[in-house]
């Protein structure tokens, strides 16, 4: 039997839905890149922006035929869209044999087993080979989820709703699963959470002693989190990092505006002045660390003078990089019932403004590392990243999973090209 796999949406999408395949590898069926080839398909869908939701929902509609060809087939849709739109998913397609919300995501395992044990007599075949450890990925950068859900409620924001009040991952729990992909071939670990910063599983045990504790840990080479929370970038965790050898030198702090008024209508928690000031201490400690964003336009209610305060920010923060998007109202959220009053014109305006300026950054930070002597893991024989979460090309190929040192020979739209040196072989 196989397995297709489908996520819509950002990392913790992506490691949700690996999370989600493993306990079907583990009883018997295999992975497969062709939807015709599988017996059963996962599609996991997201809810944080629309454009995701909607491509989700487009290909559920595009898989009645693959449906109705072998009846027997299992469709099983998961994830945020999933809880936000719950029976409304089967009533719109009732092909489909299972929804499991995000907030369901733990009793998943039973409910497939379910849904699968109505659907395949085939099933039974395969028993024995049903179990708890997950199958090997053998990939070289890993996920590793360590909470789920957010105690925050930005006014723009659908996660709390579909994902709940944060739950917090045991440390020792954590700790075990790194081990486990990095003996199964991962050499990078990224952490994943709505706010990953905030992540405190026991009293007096938070996000910078679950840094340290994966820094000591024996053959993984580098870590790291998305997406962390202004508000949580503490002197303890920042101190952590900055002892850390395999704590990578990159940071993606949203930012989001740079008005005060408006952060407080996005119920962002924090001031303009308070994010400077943490990432000022951040570049304190680490001068090499690379800083990227992320940044609404045409949020209600936002002037051009908020803007204006935006980009002045934006120049002050020299990101690397910056997500940046057009206010859409989502469903759900406080501020869908806000006033649009920022016309679409004006927010197309105003975000091509903003990207010349994130645009003409990235270009000047690319092009400040040629001569620079920098380590790439390699995820394929010639492309992978540097610790600072830069795209890389070699000119000489390597072995995929190997740390390869050399020095930049040039800079291209979004990366870095690099002449290796003496890599650092895989033991």
């Amino acid at each position: 039997m196989k397995l297709y796999v489908q996520s819509f949406g950002c990392q913790m999408s992506v490691a949700d839905g690996e999370e989600m395949s493993r306990p079907l590898l583990a009883k018997g069926f295999s992975a497969t890149a062709s939807l015709d080839d599988a017996d059963a398909a996962l599609i996991n869908t997201c809810t944080v922006r629309q454009h995701a939701e909607d491509k989700a929902v487009s290909l559920l509609g595009r898989l009645r035929e693959w449906k109705e060809a072998r009846p027997e087939r299992v469709l099983i849709v998961a994830g945020c869209a999933a809880e936000r739109l719950g029976e409304k998913i089967q009533e719109r397609f009732p092909f489909v044999d299972l929804v499991v919300g995000a907030k369901s995501i733990e009793e998943y395992p039973r409910l497939v087993e379910q849904a699968l044990g109505e659907r395949f007599d085939g099933l039974r075949e395969n028993r024995a080979a049903w179990g708890e450890e997950p199958a090997t990925s053998g990939s070289v950068s890993a996920y590793v989820t360590i909470m789920r859900g957010c105690n925050y409620s930005c006014s723009y924001c659908i996660v709390p709703a579909v994902r709940g009040r944060e739950l917090y991952r045991p440390m020792d729990a954590v700790v075990a699963e790194a081990r486990r992909r990095v003996s199964e071939g991962a050499r990078e670990i990224m952490l994943l959470g709505q706010t990953v910063n905030s992540y405190r599983p026991s009293p007096g045990v938070d996000f910078a002693d679950l840094l340290r504790a994966l820094d000591a840990l024996d053959g993984l080479e580098r870590v790291r989190f998305m997406s962390p929370h202004p508000y949580y970038l503490t002197d303890r965790m920042i101190d952590a990092m900055a002892a850390s050898r395999k704590v990578c030198r990159h940071m993606h702090l949203p930012l989001q505006s740079g008005s005060n008024p408006v952060l407080q209508r996005m119920r962002r928690n924090y001031t303009i002045e308070d994010f400077e000031r943490r990432v000022d201490r951040l570049r304190g400690a680490m001068p090499d660390v690379a800083v990227t964003t992320d940044v609404i336009v045409g949020f209600p209610g936002e002037s051009e003078g908020d803007f204006a305060r935006t980009l002045d920010a934006v120049r002050r923060l020299d990101p690397v990089s910056a997500y940046c998007f057009k206010f859409s109202p989502r469903p759900g959220t406080e501020a869908a019932h806000a006033e649009d009053d920022v016309t679409l014109d004006e927010k197309e305006c105003r975000l091509r403004r903003l990207l010349e300026i994130v645009d003409a950054r990235m270009k000047a930070h690319l092009e400040s590392w040629i001569g620079r002597e920098t380590t790439v893991l390699l995820e394929d024989e010639r492309f992978g990243r540097t610790g600072q979460f830069f795209k890389a090309t070699l000119e000489t190929a390597g072995r995929i999973g190997e740390l390869s040192t050399g020095v930049v020979t040039g800079a291209t739209k979004t990366g870095l090209r690099v002449r290796p040196r003496a890599p650092c072989l895989i033991p």
